[in-house]
């Protein structure tokens, strides 16, 4: 698969517990497939709540980048309450676009990982800080 962002480069897949993590190691994205983001989480009904808070931000003047499944341009999702996050989502429901940074930010607006495990793990995974 090749990243959205870069075009032409293509992403590693990291396997973590059956979740198949797609990350580009030039701008550090990643992609979670349809379903992806909730198995990470390892909640099905938190996941839910999340995805229920993701609401399409028509004014974001933010770069369409096109789905790598199929081609068409994603939609800008905003995320959170506090802190305005952008992410990018498929609008055939393929799955979810995170900028480096995103996927950690998403998950800390969120109150489902209070011991932080999720984000300990994607901190070993990609060496963020």
């Amino acid at each position: 698969m090749e990243c959205p962002v870069c075009k032409n480069e293509p992403m590693i897949v990291l396997e973590l517990n059956e979740i198949e993590i797609d990350h580009c190691l030039k701008c550090k994205g990643i992609w979670l497939d349809a379903g992806e983001l909730e198995l990470l989480l390892g909640d099905a009904e938190k996941g839910r709540e999340l995805l229920e808070q993701f609401q399409i931000d028509k004014s974001s003047q933010e770069k369409k980048f096109k789905c790598p499944i199929c081609g068409k341009k994603m939609e800008k999702i905003s995320v959170g309450d506090k802190n305005r996050i952008l992410i990018d989502r498929c609008k055939n429901g393929h799955g979810l676009w995170f900028d480096q940074g995103e996927l950690e930010d998403v998950i800390k607006e969120g109150t489902f990982d209070k011991d932080n495990k999720v984000l300990n793990l994607l901190k070993d995974m990609f060496n963020a800080d």
